[in-house]
């Protein structure tokens, strides 16, 4: 592997003999763990630095915070081989390194903004031990101009410690879906790099060639624009599915199978049929805090974005369609007493995140009424629990059941929430027979309206 080029002041490349980059990430969350994870399987040495000891602890022993397919085994393999190491000290895992990713949370303010305490923190402190050339490479979502802030916050601790060391910051977005973020980092569609130096651009591209093997992933551009790629693609893709979610709202007005139209509009190769899909609301990490933070940018920039604040507004009136439904069907009357089960917690299949997750909105409405929930998640019932008030586990108000089908005993209807393999195919005599009355809501319309209805059971879906 040619060297990418040598280090100021020395004949020595920023990889070692053997020619393996030495990388250091700073955050040890979805986004720091399945990067560190994924470089280190592609033969880099890796070192994840995090300030929570215990995490770190456990990280050593290859046991993983989250849930994601796949990252487990990834991150076992690769601690037993020392391709990837943990440790609380940035200052320790800088000493074998000139390359460090910045993975650290950017949550969201009040207003919408994104909080860029945490990395500015991180950006201080590399200033603060830096010793020779490095590229700080901002892995987290942050706004356009986060890279000048860094670049601000470094340098000002080098001045103060009278010291003058090359640096360069580069931008690097991640696009990784929840549920498949390994298949996504190590077989990517696009590599997006905002770097404004050839040296940067030189590191990145070295570092990111065995994932281009059979052709050219690395997207280079500007920083800022780098910065506004990421926003720009989350904010895509929420608009499609509000602008679905949208047309099922009417669909359900006008006597229309929104499955239909969206058959029919998914043919169409200009539109596809990726995200199109009508459901009970979006939620997670990215799309909400994205979407937000680039209204609040282009306020601060003077622009009214108005398309962008109504994905949102939409959104936020979608979460309350499952709830909406459910009043109608009873007909206004009093739900105090009836007891509804829930399959589904996490905001999608495939993870334990409950970051926005639609359930959480439903079950708070449905409680508030004085109903009780049973409800059934294969992975994320540990994470919702800290979603809730402990008050209501202890008075039964709201359950946490371990077999799907059990959710269904003294309840008045199944209200489907997230769409995980294991209720695609349920067992529709069991859920008729097990129900008070034999009703579903179907918040992600995973059935078919008429196979459902010929089993006695009463369908709502969205849009249909």
């Amino acid at each position: 592997m040619p060297c990418a080029f040598i280090r100021r002041g020395t004949s020595c490349p920023l990889e070692d003999e053997e020619h393996i980059l030495r990388l250091t990430v700073v955050g040890t969350g979805y986004v720091g763990l399945v990067t560190g994870a994924c470089f280190a399987e592609m033969g880099n040495k890796v070192t994840c630095v995090d300030i929570d000891q215990g995490k770190v602890e456990r990280l050593k022993q290859g046991i993983i915070p989250i849930y994601e397919p796949g990252l487990e085994e990834v991150v076992q393999r690769n601690v037993h081989s020392g391709s990837l190491s943990f440790t609380t000290s940035l200052p320790e895992a800088m000493a074998n390194s000139n390359i460090y990713f910045i993975a650290v949370g950017t949550p969201p303010g009040e207003d919408g903004s994104a909080d860029l305490q945490y990395v500015l923190a991180v950006a201080r402190e590399i200033g603060q031990h830096l010793d020779d050339y490095a590229v700080i490479v901002d892995k987290s979502t942050v706004p356009v101009g986060t890279a000048d802030k860094v670049r601000a916050a470094v340098q000002s601790e080098l001045d103060a410690r009278g010291v003058d060391i090359d640096f360069d910051v580069v931008s690097n977005p991640e696009f990784l879906k929840e549920g498949a973020a390994v298949e996504d980092f190590m077989r990517p569609d696009r590599i997006v790099v905002g770097a404004d130096s050839e040296p940067a651009k030189k590191l990145m591209a070295q570092l990111y060639a065995s994932f281009s093997r059979n052709h050219d992933k690395v997207l280079f551009m500007g920083v800022r624009d780098a910065e506004m790629t990421k926003y720009a693609a989350n904010a895509m893709l929420a608009t499609k599915i509000s602008f679905m979610n949208e047309v099922a709202n009417l669909c359900d007005r006008l006597g229309v199978d929104v499955e239909k139209v969206r058959k029919g509009i998914g043919s169409d190769s200009r539109i596809g049929y990726h995200f199109i899909y009508p459901g009970c609301g979006y939620g997670g990490s990215c799309f909400p805090k994205d979407v937000k933070a680039l209204v609040h940018m282009s306020q601060e920039a003077g622009f009214e974005a108005h398309l962008l604040q109504a994905v949102e507004a939409r959104n936020q009136l979608q979460k309350d369609y499952l709830f909406n439904r459910i009043s109608e069907h009873f007909g206004g009357q009093s739900l105090v007493g009836k007891t509804f089960a829930v399959w589904g917690l996490a905001f999608k299949p495939g993870t334990d995140d409950m970051r926005e997750a639609p359930s959480i909105k439903l079950i708070n409405a449905l409680i508030d009424a004085g109903a009780r929930v049973r409800a059934h998640d294969p992975v994320a019932r540990d994470t919702a629990r800290r979603e809730f008030p402990p008050v209501w586990f202890e008075d039964g108000r709201l359950s946490f059941i371990d077999d799907q089908y059990d959710t269904l005993t003294h309840a008045e209807a199944l209200v489907l929430v997230t769409e995980w393999k294991q209720y695609r195919q349920p067992e529709f005599g069991e859920i008729a027979a097990r129900l008070t009355t034999p009703l579903i809501f179907d918040g992600r319309n995973q059935y078919e309206p008429a196979l459902v209805r010929e089993q006695g059971i009463t369908y709502y879906g969205v849009g249909r």
